[in-house]
């Protein structure tokens, strides 16, 4: 038989091909936007075309382009996606007046009128319909039902600010009427961050201004509650309009809702200003910019992270939602149904932790311990960040010469801890006497007093940084580096746990929250200047004075900061309210995501971490061998005086770390040392001051690392 024809389709198939490849790709911006309204993730594309994330990642800020084969599948990709979810058209622009009188327009059509943005916040209102050029959005919109952007913020006037410079005027003049407004016409919200998960409800943010308008009082009045009395006018209209509110009340975050109706959500969520919706630990002084700008501020954190629903803590849980939804539809072959099972690799039902990981006011610690009883460490798990200063009778003679202190600090010390870090996705086992098992996530009581460090050093099983005095509770990571440290230095210490707690369903939950955070972390630190391109010193000058250039996206990454803690933190959230009772479950226990094995496994990772690298610096700065069977260094060893969390303080021979980190001639870091850079995990300048300074606070038992920026510096999150 012939294969002339084989042989010719496959040559035709060639050209095919080759024409594809040398089709025009669309621009980085558009290549994202479509990927972003599949509901596709990077990693989902770079398996599909056998490629590395970064890879995508490359793609789709504009650094490469892909080449032949994968330009042509990639392209392929693109236009199967352009064909269903098509550019949003651009905004409307108004049409010339009639010449004949014509009929005024409804409220909801007036409303629609976009316009620019006044130069000044109080300038007077314009008629609906009139409109200037606004500025170039920052964020092309993902989705043509969201073309507005996630939020908008809404002042006194009725001019609602969205991202981009957009505005549109509002005619609601009530609660009720905003609401249904803004699902009519606003075009606001944000399409879900996961194929099984749910696009963001719109956010509408209040002006004190606009808070009057819609006749909200100026302050709340109950300041411990913090929400509307129920029999407030504002209460009433939206229970007479047949909307709801969540049991949270009307307060500085407020949801009004209908029941849902199939797939369709009629929820928007509300921010009042003057009651406190951004708390200044977190956004700075966001809440007195003016409208435009903090519209540019909170879209850019919306687009980055996810729309805003509370305060930052809430966020950073919600995003782990977000990014790993914990149930799906599945079909029932049996009942030719659609039901809903569990997302694999999420959280899917709330369970009970361990006792030795429970809070004290948990129920499980309420039934195996008398009221009051205060729990050993033998009897509750202690995995806290590190809180430590060196005896200053320790300091030696060659420390003490130096002139300076000088501070490093870890970026987002949590978040890489969090990365690749494998957690339980199950509720406990306890076992007795069980073989320690380095992959197996869960809390061990375990005897780690034999394992003694040169004494300048902090233990990096502590948070208090003293050696422990018998068998204690450790998270999976902390045993882990007992058992690296027994091995690499040849230790005579049998690591034996007695018993656990540990979770055989496991897996990396967290990683999608790390990459999604790490990537809006370093974006907006590029807004502010400071890329990862830069050689230490570059990136030392880049940060000096980083914040001030724009101090919208220095609130940006202020609340980028507090979302990494703050989501950690809630992962043990602990009950509130003056009825509450110990003993007695609260409203958190019942989220999948209350989990404080999570939040113990990710601090004492970041805590390993930080031990590790302190570690690593001393042996690259010590000259001669470390003795067999101990951790012992010389007096030439670069060693710490304070640690807190992430800040790490060490005497120095000049003001910059640095004179300080070992760095050889070329501008590289010791492995495995401390590197300046602008990445998770690595650290920057955290502050100088003069030894004798430091000393002094050793001298009076206080820690140096809290107070190295200098008085009256600010807490940037970290």
């Amino acid at each position: 038989m012939s294969h002339e024809p084989d042989r010719l389709f496959a040559s035709v198939d060639a050209l095919l091909e080759l024409a594809a490849a040398q089709e025009d790709l669309p621009e980085p911006a558009e290549r994202k936007r479509l990927r972003e309204a599949a509901g596709l993730s990077q990693d989902q594309v770079a398996r599909a075309l056998v490629v590395r994330r970064e890879t995508v990642t490359g793609w789709e800020s504009g650094r490469t382009d892909p080449r032949p084969p994968k330009r042509a599948a990639y392209v392929r990709l693109l236009q199967g996606l352009a064909e269903r979810y098509p550019s949003p058209p651009p905004p409307r622009t108004p049409e010339a007046p009639p010449e004949t009188p014509a009929a005024p327009p409804s409220p909801v059509q007036a409303g629609i009128a976009d316009r620019a943005a006044p130069e000044p916040p109080s300038a007077p209102v314009r008629p609906a319909g009139q409109r200037k050029k606004a500025p170039e959005p920052d964020v092309a919109p993902a989705d043509p039902r969201f073309a507005h952007g996630p939020l908008a913020v809404l002042d006194g006037d009725g001019s609602l600010y969205c991202a981009g410079g957009l505005v549109l005027e509002c005619p609601a003049a009530t609660v009720p009427d905003l609401v249904a407004w803004t699902l009519a016409e606003a075009r606001l919200g944000a399409p879900r961050l996961h194929r099984f998960g749910k696009d963001s409800d719109p956010l509408v943010v209040l002006t004190a201004s606009a808070a009057v308008r819609l006749g909200l009082p100026e302050r709340l009045e109950d300041r411990r509650a913090m929400r509307l009395p129920e029999d407030h006018q504002v209460v009433r209209q939206i229970t007479r309009a047949k909307w709801q509110l969540t049991r949270r009340g009307f307060g500085p975050w407020a949801r009004v809702y209908r029941p849902a109706q199939g797939r369709q959500r009629s929820c928007v969520q509300l921010a009042v200003l003057p009651w406190d919706a951004l708390d200044t630990r977190s956004w700075g002084d966001a809440a007195q910019l003016p409208p435009a700008e903090l519209a540019r501020v909170l879209s850019a954190y919306a687009t980055r992270v996810l729309t805003p629903r509370g305060s930052t803590a809430v966020a950073g849980l919600e995003l782990m939602t977000a990014l790993r939804p914990p149930t799906r539809a599945v079909k029932d072959e049996t009942a030719d149904t659609w039901v809903s099972g569990p997302v694999p690799g999420s959280l899917t039902a709330p369970v009970d932790p361990a006792p030795p990981e429970a809070p004290d006011e948990h129920p499980v610690v309420a039934a195996l311990f008398a009221r009051h009883h205060e729990r050993t460490p033998a009897e509750v798990i202690d995995e806290e960040a590190y809180d430590w200063i060196r005896d200053p009778e320790l300091l030696t003679d060659a420390e003490c010469a130096l002139p300076y202190a000088v501070g490093v600090d870890v970026n987002t010390a949590f978040l890489a801890a969090a990365n690749r870090l494998m957690v339980g996705l199950s509720g406990p086992e306890h076992v007795k006497e069980p073989r320690f098992d380095k992959g197996l996530p869960g809390s061990w009581l375990v005897d780690l007093s034999g394992i003694a460090l040169d004494p300048r050093l902090p233990s990096p099983f502590t948070p208090h940084g003293r050696r422990p005095e018998g068998p204690a509770w450790y998270a999976t990571a902390t045993v882990a580096y007992a058992a690296e440290l027994v091995d690499t230095y040849r230790l005579p210490v049998t690591i034996a746990p007695l018993e656990a707690y540990v979770r055989a369903d496991a897996g990396p939950y967290l990683d999608p929250w790390y990459k999604h955070l790490a990537d809006a972390y370093k974006t907006t630190m590029a807004d502010l200047g400071v890329t990862a391109d830069l050689s230490p010193a570059a990136f030392l000058d880049a940060m000096d004075g980083h914040k001030d250039g724009d101090p919208g996206m220095a609130a940006v990454l202020s609340a980028i900061k507090s979302t990494v803690k703050g989501g950690i933190g809630k992962l043990r959230e602990r009950p509130q309210g003056a009825h509450y009772r110990p003993g007695e479950r609260w409203p958190a226990l019942e989220r999948p995501t209350w989990r404080p094995d999570i939040r113990a496994a990710v601090i004492a990772a970041a805590r390993v971490n930080m031990h590790r690298k302190l570690l690593k610096t001393a042996l690259a700065t010590h000259t001669g061998p470390v003795p067999t069977g101990a951790v012992v260094f010389g007096e030439d060893a670069l060693l710490p005086i304070a640690l807190l969390s992430d800040c790490a303080v060490y005497p120095s021979p000049g003001p910059s770390p640095l004179d300080v980190l070992p760095y050889d001639a070329a501008g590289k870091p010791a492995p495995g040392t401390f590197r300046l850079g602008v990445s998770p995990g690595m650290v920057k300048h955290e502050g100088t001051q003069p030894l004798y300074w430091a000393v002094e606070l050793l001298e009076q038992r206080h820690n140096p690392a809290r107070h190295i920026k200098g008085p009256g510096a600010e807490d940037d999150g970290e």
